[in-house]
Order: structure tokens, then sequence, then C-alpha cells
């Protein structure tokens, strides 16, 4: 019992039992890996080796010339690609927190609250879960075209906010919040709002962090909203211009550089965000956050 962590994930120290854990975790971690390591050799990959037959796994002769193509290709555009950077930044950061603010909200409504047609709300969101974007394209389109969103700011942000993994996920981790302590709560006068501020947003940070990581990287690999609802090139976002780079270009093989580049560029962000925040997902994972 002197060695009994409770919900801790990660021991303080390392203990032979765990060696069996490491056999079956360090292959995994390494299988798990390799599309990392495989796209960042890619991006430095000279043209013989991006063409190469068989295909080469790690890079021979590391060059930096597809990214120095990159950016020379950006500047022949009649919008800047800080233009387009600024887009994806702004949005994925509105709807970031939008996001968090709308799933927090709602999951304790539907968590902890009492009221007419709370069983259906809750049933409808779990059935959202199961259909894809692609599913609902034809009813999507139709109803951000009624709804005049087309062609504006707007379009990327209020479609994304719906959200039925991270409200399902909110709720789900709100649940585990004992009904006393927010009845105690009320005792002591508090209302809903600093029920909510004070007591529920403290206590779920690991399911918020998901959530957050979740919204960012939907939003910022997001190509579908640029590409089928905005006309505008200054409204459009990074991750749409830089899935234009290789067909812009007049020769197909160079753009294929450009490309691999282009896509180190794109997943960078979602890497490091996830490496500062992965201790908040896996105590999500565990359900650990609540004690």
């Amino acid at each position: 019992m002197a060695s009994y962590q409770g919900n801790q994930i990660n021991p303080k120290r390392f203990h032979k039992s765990q060696l069996k854990f490491y056999a079956v975790l360090i292959p995994l971690a390494i299988i798990m890996g390799l599309p990392i390591v495989y796209i960042i050799n890619h991006a430095f990959k000279p043209i013989d080796e991006l063409f190469a037959f068989p295909p080469r796994f790690f890079v021979e002769k590391p060059t930096w010339q597809n990214f120095r193509n990159l950016f020379e290709s950006t500047s022949l555009g009649a919008t800047p690609m800080s233009r387009y950077l600024f887009n994806s930044i702004v949005v994925s950061l509105v709807v970031v927190v939008l996001t968090i603010i709308v799933a927090t909200m709602a999951g304790y409504v539907l968590s902890k609250k009492q009221f007419k047609m709370k069983k259906a709300l809750t049933e409808i969101n779990t059935i959202a879960l199961m259909f894809v974007a692609t599913a609902v394209a034809i009813p999507r389109y139709i109803v951000i075209d009624q709804t005049g969103l087309i062609n504006s700011f707007w379009v990327h942000v209020l479609p994304a906010l719906a959200m039925p993994v991270g409200l399902f996920l909110i709720k789900q981790f709100i649940d585990q919040i004992p009904d006393q302590m927010l009845e105690a709560a009320v005792m002591d006068g508090a209302n809903d709002f600093q029920i909510y501020w004070r007591v529920i947003l403290p206590m779920i940070k690991p399911a918020i962090a998901t959530v957050a990581i979740l919204a960012f990287q939907a939003t910022w690999n997001n190509v579908e909203t640029s590409d089928l609802f905005i006309n505008n090139e200054s409204l459009r976002t990074f991750a749409f211009y830089m899935s234009t780079l290789a067909s812009d270009q007049g020769n197909a093989v160079a753009g294929q550089g450009i490309s691999a580049a282009a896509s180190l560029i794109m997943f960078i962000p979602n890497l490091i965000i996830f490496i500062f925040m992965q201790k908040q997902v896996m105590d999500t994972m565990a359900h650990s956050g609540i004690k």
C-alpha cells in the first residue's frame, strides 16, 4: 500500500512492475510516431527523393529548397500570405474560445439541470456524433445559405460551434461532479453563473483543454469552408491557401516539394499545442480530473 498513487497517472518513481507496460507501450509509441517522422523528413527531400521508387522513409540529402520555393511562390499572388495566416489565427482563436463557452455552459445545463426535453436534446447530440461532415454537406450548405453567412467572416465561426463530441465530453465530465457540492454552493448563496464559474470550470480543466485541442485542429486544418462558402480571397484561410499551392504551380513535379513543405508548416501548430496540453488530455481520458 506504500506505493499506492491514487488517481495519479504518472508514478513518481520507476518500478520493475512497469516493465510489462513499457514492453507494449514503447513499440506502439514508435509506430504512432512514424507519421510525424515521415512528415518532417518528407518536407526536406529534394525532388529526386520525393519521386524515388521504392519510396524512402528517411531523407538522405536534406535541403531547404522546398521551403525556398514555397516562400517564393507566396510572393507572386495578389493577396499576401500574411493575410491568410492572419485569418486562420483569428478564426482559430475565436472558434476555440466560443466553443469552450458553448460546450461548458450547455454541458452544465444538460448534466445538472432538470427541464423538459433534456433527455431528447442529449440523445440528439449523441446521434449527431454518428454523422461525418460529408453526410450532411448539402443540408449544411442550405442552412448556411439561408442564414446569409455565405462569403462572410462568420461562416468560419458559427457552424464550427456545433461540436457534438465537445459537448458530449464536457457533459460526461460534469456528470462526475457530486450534486452535494453544487447544493453546498447554493446554500452559500451562489447563483447559477457563480457555480458555473467558480465550481464547474475549475474542476473540468482537463476536459476543456481537450475540447480546445479538438476545436483548434478542426479549425486550423479546415479547407472546406474557404473552398465552398467564400468567394472573397481576403477572407480565406491559411489552410486553403496551402492546399492550392501545389495545384497553382505550372510544373506539377515542382509543386510536390512545395506541398510537402506546406504540409509540415500546417502540422507544426497542431504538434506544439498537443505537446503542451497532452497531460490535460491524458487526465480527461482517464477521468482523473474529478477528485
